[in-house]
C-alpha cells in the first residue's frame, strides 16, 4: 500500500531523512521506533507533503505521490494524527469532527459520525464541549476520531501515547488495534513507547539519525538485544 524509497528531506541545511526505505502492506500495523530527533515525525510529515522530499519516491497504491499537494494526498485515503494531538481548542468536539470530514463525501457524514460516536461514546457525551477543555486522553481520542472522519485507508499515527497516564496509554493502544481489525484500516505508527508499539505491530522499523537501521517483525525486534538495551530497559 505504501512504499517509501530512498527518501531524503531537509530543514534548510539539516538533512532529517537520509535515504529512508519503508514498506507498509495493506491491513498491517507497522511501527517505527527511535530516539527523539531520529526523523520519525519528519517521515510522516514528508509522506503527507510537508516538508517536501528532497529526493526519493513515495508511492501509495502504486501511485507516485511524492510531489502531490497535501490536500490531494488526503483525498486518496491517507490521514495523519499529529504529535501533540492538535485539536482545535476553541471548536466543539462536533466541529472538530466536521473539519476532519471535509475530505470525504458529504453524504457519508451522518453515517461516519454515528460510527465514530459508537466507537467513542465519550465524544458523543461531549459533542458540544470545546476541544481544549477535554482531558489529554480525550483529546487524543478526538484527534483519532477526527482523522477517521476522512474515511482513510492508511492512518499515520504520530506518538499517540505521548504525555498520557499508563491506563490511558493502554486504552489508546486498544483503540488502535480495534481500528485496524474492525475497520480494516492500515496503520503506520510512530511511537517512543517501543514496548507497546512492537507488541501491537505486525512489523517494525528502527530509525536513528535519519536512517532505518533495523527492521523485522514486532516479535523479532522485541527480542533483539540492541533494541532492548536502547529502547526497552525499564519498560
Amino acid at each position: 500500500m505504501l512504499k517509501v524509497s530512498g527518501l531524503r528531506a531537509a530543514y534548510g541545511p539539516i538533512e532529517a531523512l537520509q535515504g529512508v526505505d519503508v514498506d507498509v502492506d495493506a491491513g498491517e500495523i507497522v511501527a517505527l521506533i527511535g530516539a527523539n530527533g531520529a526523523g520519525k515525525s519528519t517521515l510522516l510529515m514528508t509522506i503527507c507533503g510537508a516538508p517536501r522530499a528532497r529526493s526519493g519516491r513515495i508511492e501509495f497504491d502504486g501511485r507516485d505521490i511524492t510531489r502531490m499537494p497535501t490536500f490531494e494526498i488526503i483525498r486518496l485515503g491517507i490521514a495523519q494524527v499529529p504529535e501533540g494531538r492538535r485539536v482545535f481548542p476553541h471548536m466543539t468536539v462536533l466541529e472538530n469532527l466536521q473539519v476532519g470530514a471535509s475530505p470525504a463525501e458529504e453524504t457519508y457524514f451522518d453515517e461516519d459520525l454515528d460510527r465514530v460516536f459508537a466507537m467513542f461514546p465519550i465524544l458523543e457525551e461531549r459533542r458540544h464541549q470545546s476541544g481544549g477543555t477535554l482531558s489529554g486522553g480525550e483529546q487524543q481520542v478526538l484527534a483519532i476520531a477526527r482523522a477517521l472522519m476522512s474515511r482513510p485507508r492508511l492512518l499515520l499515527l504520530d506518538e499517540p501515547s505521548l504525555g498520557l497516564a499508563p491506563l490511558v496509554v493502554k486504552r489508546i493502544f486498544e483503540i488502535i488495534k480495534e481500528i485496524n481489525e474492525s475497520q480494516e484500516i492500515t496503520i503506520f505508527l510512530v511511537e517512543q513507547n517501543a514496548y507497546h508499539a512492537l507488541r501491537l505491530a505486525d512489523r517494525g522499523y528502527v530509525m536513528a539519525n535519519g536512517r532505518i537501521v533495523l527492521k523485522g517483525t514486532g516479535a523479532e525486534l522485541l527480542a533483539d538485544e540492541g533494541v532492548r538495551k536502547a529502547y526497552l530497559e525499564g519498560g
